[in-house]
């Protein structure tokens, strides 16, 4: 009898001896498959990431729109003779002004390029201020919620810088040898026409197209370092845009 007990007592003991065991190996399994605390970003090093990946774009649309040609030669940035003004434009050229047409608008391009030269201290200085909502708000936001934070923080400094370079140009180059010529045609053709006379703030209207052009670009830039792992040239890059 006491043997019989004394095998009962041990397979009792052997199978919760058993089970201990088991249940260790579901636990380390479990805690294993649960993400782990260092692999969550913290908030300093989203906005680290996106503070670098937006410094890298940065720097890539304003290289590319402040040497010479980066407005000229791009048509997706290129600075159109004034819509307001099309019909001068059309004026002039039937008058067989296409030459001074296409200095006015190599001017205007030019003006652009220069000022575009002038505008990373202020996108950086956006950079510095930039909040861990706002980083957080961008990382998840739409693919290009950096470029239209950059908007909201930057566009009337980049009014204020732009203007006086954008007019200092066009005063240097004597952009009014250009559009006199055809000011006076246009003028000459509204007798006819009828049209209203049109006297549009060029550099105003340059200033614009600078800006616009740069978010262009930068627009560009963030998509491509959201979609293309080989844009992301840092570690805290392609941890943090991995993630997303």
């Amino acid at each position: 009898m006491k043997t019989k007990i004394t095998h009962y007592f041990g397979a009792v003991l052997l199978f919760l001896f058993s089970m201990s065991f088991y249940s260790c190996d579901v636990l380390q399994q479990l805690e294993s498959n649960l993400p782990s605390e260092s692999s969550q970003l913290t908030d300093v090093e989203i906005r680290e990431g996106l503070t670098d990946a937006l410094r890298v774009g940065l720097n890539n649309a304003v290289s590319q729109a402040s040497v010479t040609d980066g407005f000229y030669k791009n048509n997706d940035i290129f600075v159109k003779f004034p819509v307001e003004a099309y019909k001068v434009r059309e004026a002039a050229l039937d008058f067989h002004l296409d030459g001074q047409v296409n200095k006015f608008e190599e001017t205007l391009n030019r003006a652009a390029e220069k000022a575009a030269a002038e505008v990373k201290p202020v996108f950086m200085k956006a950079l510095t201020e930039m909040t861990f909502a706002d980083a957080r708000g961008i990382l998840r936001g739409d693919e290009n919620a950096a470029t239209e934070y950059f908007k909201r923080k930057t566009y009337n400094d980049l009014v204020q810088i732009c203007y006086p370079k954008v007019e200092s140009v066009t005063s240097e180059v004597q952009l009014t040898k250009q559009w006199e010529p055809i000011i006076n045609v246009y003028n000459k053709a509204r007798i006819i026409t009828g049209d209203p006379e049109i006297n549009p703030d060029l550099n105003d209207y340059v200033t614009k197209k600078t800006i616009d052009g740069l978010f262009f670009l930068i627009e560009n830039e963030e998509k491509q370092i959201r979609k293309d792992p080989a844009k992301r040239v840092t570690e805290i890059l392609k941890k943090v845009f991995g993630s997303v």
